[in-house]
């Protein structure tokens, strides 16, 4: 069920990017997770900047591309704990858990393909011109 419209994505995509930059301070890690907070948060922010959706700036990333991108990111935080060495850390491990699967349940119900997103060209695709 696709319940997300792509605006109520966008609205979540900023306030995951700024849990990422705030987290370490909120939960108490640092080291290589806090490094890996900061360098996620600014690279959801830069993406969703960039993404084709009614609150991108830029409108560069198509929606769905955006989108697939996520799903990546979900089993990237999944992983993250163990792959970088800070799974025994409880604050941080659960952390990236709770995000992951976070992510994980946004992708699910979001509407990748909405009529109301915009292509690459900024141009909506009811609005195209075929002649």
């Amino acid at each position: 069920m696709k319940i997300l419209s792509p605006r109520v994505h966008g609205y979540i995509d900023y306030a995951v990017a700024a849990l990422f930059l705030l987290a370490p301070s909120l939960f108490g890690f640092s080291g290589f997770a806090e490094t890996l907070c900061y360098i996620l948060g600014a690279v959801h922010v830069g993406m969703t900047l960039l993404t084709a959706y009614p609150l991108g700036a830029a409108k560069v990333i198509p929606f769905p591309v955006h989108g697939a991108l996520e799903a990546v990111v979900a089993v990237f935080l999944v992983a993250a704990p163990w792959l970088f060495n800070f799974d025994e850390v409880n604050a941080a491990r659960n952390f990236f858990l709770v995000s992951g699967v976070a992510v994980a349940l946004v992708w699910l119900v979001t509407d990748y393909r909405s009529a109301y997103t915009t292509t690459a060209a900024g141009v909506r695709p009811e609005h195209r011109s075929f002649s």
